[in-house]
């Protein structure tokens, strides 16, 4: 069976998706225990996929024995594997946070919805980092997109329906010029499948049409990654979706996104075209800072905990995309790590957020007074994602931006040495006065003696993260064996 892991880690969460509307409209308390049985499946078979990339090499699969570019190729690398692993390990966290947290959150009825819109949201980002063909990827990407429309309105709060509105369209102008991108390739090529692209492309004499591709790509996927200037949308969908939706865009989805658009630019365009005749490279570190910056400094202006964490979402992406724009070793090592570590701090933090929405109500920043003597454990766990977010020693934040910087020394770009350092020391402001106001700000929560920690199924998610942040900073090695093959893939060394 481990043969077709590729291909089951993304069909168990879609058929749990199926399933949970049909137990649902008999007993809606199962809805929790399939999705658990359907991302633990897919956890199983996501490590089972990993351990044949590291022992064979990349894996790819044909689709019902058709052969590509006629037939729907999945491929997996050291990149893909990664990619996997991090969206396994954060959505099975998140659907076991879930269980109490929606419980409360949501009025009844909507925890079938719930957890089927989850499921088609997980099986759509495996699906897009596995996925060998352009139109595939282009599918998939609609699948996990509509479903996060559905999920930033799911709790009807206040201002949710417009946030979800803008979401999608915004998103919508995205896809449409991946789509363009799409059919720009397919009628220069003939073929879809990237593999074929990345052979026939080098051939061809018409620059125009690829420079077009290009163009619509990293718009598209700017858009949906949450670029400096193209992240509008996401703000106001973070701090409305649930904690554990917040936790997984901010984690995942974004970083899918992040993804796409380094897998078309390094494995289809190639590096010697982005970095040479046409300078998307250069041109994505300068944005990638600008992303860096700008959001930092609209995080340090926020109020609202879930609107400062998801300013610092968008920031934290840039320096993702810093690292592949700067296409040399160390710097796409580093911006790939970042995926990880990012991934690991930002959902605890999401995590530790919806926490106290659960237990107080506050999502005010300046009600977080004293919550260091009411919720421990849970404080604690943020002060750790917090710390690694700024990037200090162990953490694994700080492995990632060491790596990006070491990059931007190898690239001759000491500029983005002085971004990176000053996005930081912007995290620090704004993380800082947070952990301030929990540990010294007084006691305002004086009145509410009587509050306790989390149930374990939220408690233990977050410790897990938490810890994670300290340990891959420490324990680096693991990771890194991936990341370094993937990279050294992108970059045909």
């Amino acid at each position: 069976m481990l043969e077709h892991s590729i291909v089951l880690l993304i069909i168990t969460p879609l058929v749990g998706a199926y399933l949970i509307p049909l137990l649902g409209l008999w007993r809606e308390r199962l809805s929790y225990p399939v999705a658990i049985a359907a991302v633990l499946l897919s956890a199983f078979f996501t490590f089972g996929l990993t351990g044949s990339v590291l022992t064979r090499g990349t894996i790819r699969y044909a689709v019902g024995g058709w052969p590509p570019p006629y037939g729907i190729e999945l491929a997996a690398d050291p990149l893909s594997a990664f990619m996997c692993l991090t969206i396994s390990l954060i959505s099975l966290l998140a659907v076991i946070y879930s269980k109490s947290y929606i419980e409360k959150e949501l009025p009844g009825g909507k925890t079938t919805s719930y957890y089927t819109l989850l499921l088609l949201l997980i099986g759509g980002m495996l699906g897009a980092v596995v996925t060998g063909d352009l139109f595939n990827l282009f599918v998939l990407t609609e699948i996990f997109s509509i479903s996060a429309y559905a999920l930033v309105s799911i709790a009807e709060r206040r201002g949710s329906f417009i946030a979800s509105y803008r979401y999608l369209i915004l998103a919508a102008i995205g896809t449409s010029l991946i789509l363009l991108g799409t059919g720009y390739l397919y009628i220069i090529t003939g073929t879809l499948n990237m593999a074929d692209l990345a052979l026939r492309l080098p051939t061809l004499d018409d620059p125009w049409v690829v420079f077009g591709a290009i163009a619509f790509f990293v718009v598209g996927f700017g858009i949906k990654t949450a670029l400096f200037p193209l992240h509008a949308w996401l703000p106001n969908a973070y701090a409305v979706a649930p904690a554990p939706v917040s936790a997984i865009f901010s984690a995942l989805v974004a970083k899918v996104g992040a993804y796409s658009l380094i897998r078309v630019l390094f494995t289809i365009f190639g590096v010697q075209l982005i970095t040479g005749p046409i300078p998307v490279a250069a041109a994505l570190t300068w944005v990638a800072a600008a992303t860096i910056l700008m959001g930092s400094l609209y995080a340090i202006s926020q109020t609202d905990i879930k609107k400062m964490l998801a300013y610092s979402s968008v920031a934290n992406t840039g320096y993702v995309l810093l690292g592949a724009g700067l296409a040399v070793e160390l710097g796409m090592t580093g911006g790939i790590l970042h995926i990880l570590n990012h991934a690991l701090a930002t959902g605890c933090l999401f995590f530790c957020a919806g926490a106290v929405l659960y237990k107080t109500g506050i999502h005010r920043i300046e009600d977080f007074r004293g919550l260091g003597s009411k919720m421990p454990l849970t404080m604690a766990a943020f002060t750790l994602a917090a710390v690694s977010q700024v990037g200090i020693p162990p953490t694994a934040g700080f492995v990632s931006k060491f790596y990006l910087s070491l990059g931007a020394l190898e690239a001759g770009e000491w500029i983005f040495i002085i971004v990176i350092s000053l996005g930081s020391l912007m995290s620090a402001l704004f993380y800082l006065r947070v952990i301030k106001l929990i540990y010294f700000g007084g006691d305002k929560l004086k009145e509410k003696a009587q509050m306790d920690e989390l149930p374990p199924g939220m408690i233990i998610p977050i410790m897990i993260l938490a810890l994670g942040c300290v340990v891959l900073g420490i324990f680096v090695g693991l990771p890194l064996s991936m990341v370094e093959s993937a990279v050294k893939l992108l970059l045909g060394m």
